[in-house]
C-alpha cells in the first residue's frame, strides 16, 4: 500500500504540473496585494520539508497572482528539498534595492553548466525528474513580467532572484 500511496501522490504532482504547464504563456490577472512572508509559510505547510529548515527575511508586499505565486514558491522550496538534501536551509529574502525578492538555498547549488538549461521545460537532472518545476518557475515569472535570474547562494546553494515588480504602499 505504501508503494500504491506514493505512486498516487507523484501521479497527482504530475498532473498539477501540466495543467500548470497549460497556461504557459497566459499572462497572470487575479492581482492582488499580498504579503510575501505570510504566502511563503503557508507554502512552507503545504510542502514536504523533510528537515529543512526556513529563514524569512522579508516584509516585502506586491502585487500578484496568489495561486500562481504559491506555486512558484513551493516548487522552489520542493527543489531546494529535493536537490539539497532533508536538512537544507531556504532563505526567502527582499532584495537589497526591494525592488523584488529572493528564494536562495545552503544545499549544492547548481553546476554553472547547468544554468542555460534548468528552466527549461522537460530538463531534469534527477533519475524519474519531469523537469518540469524550474520552468513553471520561469513561466510564473513571465506570466508576471518578472525578471528571473539563477545565480549562486551565499552559502554555496542557488538562489532564485525575481525583480520588476512593483511594490505595495
Amino acid at each position: 500500500l505504501d508503494a500504491v500511496a506514493r505512486a498516487l501522490d507523484r501521479m497527482d504532482a504530475l498532473i498539477e504540473d501540466l495543467l500548470t504547464l497549460a497556461r504557459e504563456g497566459e499572462t497572470a490577472d487575479a492581482f492582488e496585494p499580498i504579503d510575501l512572508a505570510a504566502l511563503v509559510e503557508a507554502c512552507w505547510r503545504n510542502t514536504r520539508t523533510a528537515d529543512a529548515a526556513l529563514v524569512v527575511d522579508t516584509d516585502l508586499r506586491l502585487y500578484a497572482d496568489r495561486g500562481r505565486l504559491q506555486q512558484l514558491i513551493e516548487n522552489l522550496v520542493a527543489n531546494a528539498v529535493e536537490h539539497g538534501g532533508a536538512d537544507v536551509t531556504v532563505t526567502v529574502g527582499t532584495i537589497d534595492d526591494g525592488a523584488g525578492f529572493y528564494v536562495a538555498d545552503d544545499g549544492a547549488g547548481i553546476p554553472a553548466e547547468h544554468h542555460e538549461h534548468v528552466l527549461e521545460s522537460g530538463y531534469s537532472t534527477t533519475a524519474g525528474g519531469t523537469g518540469f518545476g524550474l520552468s513553471i518557475v520561469a513561466e510564473i515569472a513571465d506570466a508576471h513580467g518578472w525578471e528571473l535570474a539563477l545565480t549562486g547562494s551565499d552559502e554555496g546553494g542557488a538562489r532564485f532572484e525575481f525583480t520588476g515588480m512593483g511594490r505595495d504602499t
